[in-house]
């Protein structure tokens, strides 16, 4: 019975110090407020009230900057918001940094990403902060990440979430982003009719070439043709032209009754052909 009075206060003493770490955590074990021990997943006992065990959480997490006022280059209000995700190295020395060499990371990495979003924002347009996000970005995470190397952290990304103007500011930009798109669709469409006409243009110039072009070869055609006529009637005409002149000539003569006068032996056929210009017919022998 004197046994069970120790075994109880022992075997509550030993449930006391049970601790179980999980593969997502790592821990330091700290007896009478120093440093004592790493401890890694699975199951650890600590002498209880004497030693204590602090977790650390090593997956990715996520903080919000949280939505702030910051003022632009040019005077305006813009609301800013940013989300960074981080983790816990899982090694030994970066689990004792995220707990000796910071008071609470998050808290820490929240200010640090305010801070530095007002710097970077506060150097920049309105215009040109909306458009240099991944500049923005990159320059909130290195800073992000230089500052918070001897917290044993890791900065995975950061993300830029909004950079909203004020209300009215952004009716203006809006107006004028539609002013801008319908000018450009304007001018697209005046592209696009000026390519038809010219593309139209083209091909009555093209259509009014190839009329002239068959009108010149029809013309030269014809010439050629008439050519080729002339010279036929001058090589083979010219002298029968002749021929039909004399004769006709002789046709007058003989209607008006003009005396010809034949020499004895001859022809009268041949007095008629020599007089028209005709060869005279060979005269025939008598013999024959």
């Amino acid at each position: 019975m004197n046994y069970l009075y120790l075994i109880i206060p022992i075997g509550f003493i030993f449930f006391m110090g049970i601790r179980i770490v999980r593969p997502t955590q790592r821990g330091l074990i700290e007896r009478l407020g120093k440093y004592h021990n790493y401890a890694k997943p699975g199951f650890h006992w600590i002498i209880p009230i004497i030693d204590r065990l602090f977790l650390v959480n090593v997956t990715e997490q996520m903080v919000d900057a949280e939505p702030q006022e910051i003022i632009t280059n040019d005077n305006l209000n813009a609301k800013v918001d940013a989300q960074v995700y981080f983790r816990v190295n899982s090694d030994e020395d970066s689990v004792k940094g995220s707990i000796y060499n910071v008071n609470n990371y998050k808290w820490q990495i929240v200010n640090l990403a305010r801070t530095t979003l007002r710097n970077i924002i506060g150097t920049l347009t309105l215009k040109s902060a909306n458009s240099e996000r991944g500049k923005i970005n990159a320059e909130l995470y290195n800073t992000l990440l230089t500052e918070t190397r001897s917290w044993g952290i890791e900065i995975v990304r950061t993300e830029l979430k909004e950079i909203d103007p004020p209300k009215d500011v952004q009716e203006t930009m809006n107006k004028v982003v539609k002013a801008e798109n319908e000018k450009i669709a304007a001018i697209d469409s005046a592209t696009a009719a000026e390519t038809v006409a010219d593309g139209v243009k083209r091909a009555k110039i093209k259509e009014a070439e190839g009329y002239k072009q068959s009108k010149i070869l029809h013309a030269e055609g014809e010439a050629e043709a008439i050519k080729l006529v002339n010279e036929a009637a001058d090589k083979y005409f010219v002298g029968n032209a002749q021929l039909l002149r004399k004769l006709e000539a002789l046709e007058v003569s003989l209607g008006n009754n003009a005396k010809i006068v034949i020499p004895s032996g001859t022809e009268l056929v041949n007095i008629v052909g020599e007089m028209a210009g005709i060869i005279p017919l060979a005269k025939k022998h008598k013999s024959d």
